[in-house]
């Protein structure tokens, strides 16, 4: 599934790269659909929607965006500058403001746009380590790119779920916790945190978890079928 989203995602930025907005739009929102919410998805969707004249759908997927990494500097920029093209200035300038302090400090010793671009390179080529089934170097790619950007929580959770793919389900609960410290409403994350459970043998807190996320998106077929499955293993 990982696999599939970086394709999709990588014929999006070819789309986009042409100026074929609506099939970057497209694309991105099969994506989104998918249930897998990654900072630069939403990004590059309020970009494209923007190009677009969806000036109001734009800020919304920057918003998402930040949600997952409140220190996306381009993501910033951006809902700043279409903020400002609505005519809502105060929200711009705040948007303006957080950028500027997005830069400061560095980032193990580095710029931050300089530590989020080395972030981003570790991410990719973390995810090819994972398409060609090695798995343990995927993982310390991920970890290298946290190393640079902490507060890339959308970064954590996939490295959670390669975690999870590796047979290392305490590893990825503590990193899950960790994003669902800083991100209490990530309900995918919190999903894949009764995975970990059930995973390291805890059935009763798996259940927990799902039926807890089912208060938040009572609609969730994920869930109900992990439920499914604990009731036919008289979990």
């Amino acid at each position: 599934m990982a696999g599939q989203t970086e394709r999709l995602l990588a014929r999006a930025r070819e789309r986009f790269g042409v100026q074929d907005y609506y099939g970057t739009v497209h694309l991105l929102e099969e994506i989104v659909d998918s249930g897998r919410p990654f900072a630069d998805v939403h990004h590059l969707l309020g970009v494209a929607l923007s190009l677009l004249g969806q000036r109001e759908r734009a800020v919304q997927e920057f918003a998402r965006a930040l949600e997952l990494n409140p220190r996306y500097l381009e993501a910033l920029i951006h809902q700043g500058l279409v903020l400002s093209e609505l005519g809502r200035e105060a929200e711009a300038e705040d948007s303006f403001r957080r950028a500027e302090a997005s830069l400061a400090p560095p980032s193990d010793g580095l710029p931050a746009p300089v530590a989020a671009r080395l972030a981003n390179t570790h991410a990719e080529l973390a995810e090819a380590y994972a398409e060609a089934g090695a798995l343990g170097r995927a993982i310390e790619q991920y970890q290298r790119a946290l190393e640079l950007g902490p507060a890339y929580h959308d970064l954590r959770y996939r490295m959670a779920r390669r975690m999870l793919e590796a047979g290392r389900p305490l590893d990825a609960r503590e990193a899950l916790e960790e994003v669902l410290r800083e991100r209490p409403g990530f309900v995918d994350a919190q999903v894949t945190l009764g995975l970990a459970h059930y995973l390291a043998g805890d059935a009763l807190g798996a259940r927990d978890i799902w039926r807890s996320c089912l208060t938040r998106r009572p609609e969730n077929a994920r869930v109900d079928a992990y439920l499914a499955m604990l009731g036919r293993t008289g979990g």
